[in-house]
C-alpha cells in the first residue's frame, strides 16, 4: 500500500491524506524518519568542495520535512553549501487553509491523479509535493526562482520529467542514460564539473545563455 500511494501521489503521506486519513504531520515524519539508518551517511568532502566552488545560487527542493533535510546535510557535512531550502513545511504550512474539495475525485489528467494501470480516477491530496507541477510552481515563488535560468538536479525520472514541463533545464543523477525530459545524465553528482564546466563560467550570465545551445551530456564515469 505504501509503495502504491508513493507511486500515485509522490509520497505515501500525500496518498494517505487523499484517502481521508487524518494525522499530525510532525508525528508522521518523526516516526518514519526516526527509523532511518542515518549512521550510514558519512561526510562527503569532495561534494562539499564541489558545491562551495560553484559560483551560483544553490537551493534544495525536497519533499521531506525540515528536520530530515537538516539531519542529512549534517551527516554529509554540507550544511553551509546551500542558500535556501524548500521542504515539506515550505509547501504545506500549518496555517494553510485546506480546500474542502481537495479529496474529491477530479477529471482525468488533472494534477496527475489518474491511475492508468487500474483505470480509475483517484481522489486529490491536500498535500503539495513533487512530482506534481503545482509543487514546482509554488517552490519557484517561495525561492524567487526563474525556471528558465535554473538547472534542476534529481534522481527521480518522474520529478525530472515534470520539472522539464515548467521550463527547468534538467539533470538526472544516478544514471548515464538520457530519457524523455532529461537534458543531462550524470552517473554521479561528483561528475558535475566535468560534465557541466559552463556552470563555473556562468557568473554574470543566464544559464539559458550558457546551456541552451549545448547537447545533452552522458557521463558514465563514477567518482
Amino acid at each position: 500500500m505504501s509503495a502504491q500511494l508513493y507511486r500515485n501521489y509522490g509520497t505515501t503521506m500525500a496518498g494517505l491524506r487523499a484517502f481521508g486519513y487524518d494525522f499530525d504531520h510532525d508525528d508522521y515524519h518523526s516516526f518514519v524518519h526516526g527509523r532511518l539508518p542515518y549512521e550510514y551517511l558519512k561526510p562527503d568532502p569532495a561534494l562539499r568542495s564541489l558545491l562551495h566552488s560553484l559560483p551560483i545560487r544553490k537551493v534544495i527542493f525536497s519533499n521531506a520535512n525540515e528536520a530530515h533535510v537538516a539531519e542529512v546535510l549534517h551527516r554529509l557535512e554540507l550544511e553551509d553549501c546551500f542558500d535556501d531550502v524548500i521542504c515539506f513545511e515550505s509547501l504545506n504550512p500549518k496555517n494553510q487553509t485546506i480546500n474542502p474539495n481537495a479529496r474529491k475525485s477530479s477529471v482525468i489528467g488533472d494534477d496527475h491523479d489518474h491511475d492508468s494501470e487500474c483505470g480509475v480516477v483517484l481522489p486529490k491530496s491536500p498535500i503539495v509535493c513533487k512530482p506534481f507541477e503545482n509543487a514546482f510552481q509554488q517552490a519557484f515563488k517561495i525561492a524567487k526562482i526563474n525556471p528558465h535560468t535554473t538547472l534542476f538536479f534529481d534522481d527521480s525520472i518522474r520529478n525530472i520529467q515534470t520539472s522539464k514541463l515548467t521550463g527547468l533545464t534538467t539533470v538526472l543523477v544516478g544514471s548515464s542514460q538520457r530519457k524523455i525530459g532529461v537534458d543531462y545524465a550524470l552517473e554521479s553528482i561528483h561528475n558535475m564539473r566535468e560534465a557541466l564546466p559552463e556552470l563555473w563560467e556562468s557568473v554574470g550570465k543566464s544559464l539559458d545563455v550558457g546551456l541552451s545551445q549545448k547537447i545533452a551530456v552522458e557521463t558514465p564515469v563514477e567518482a
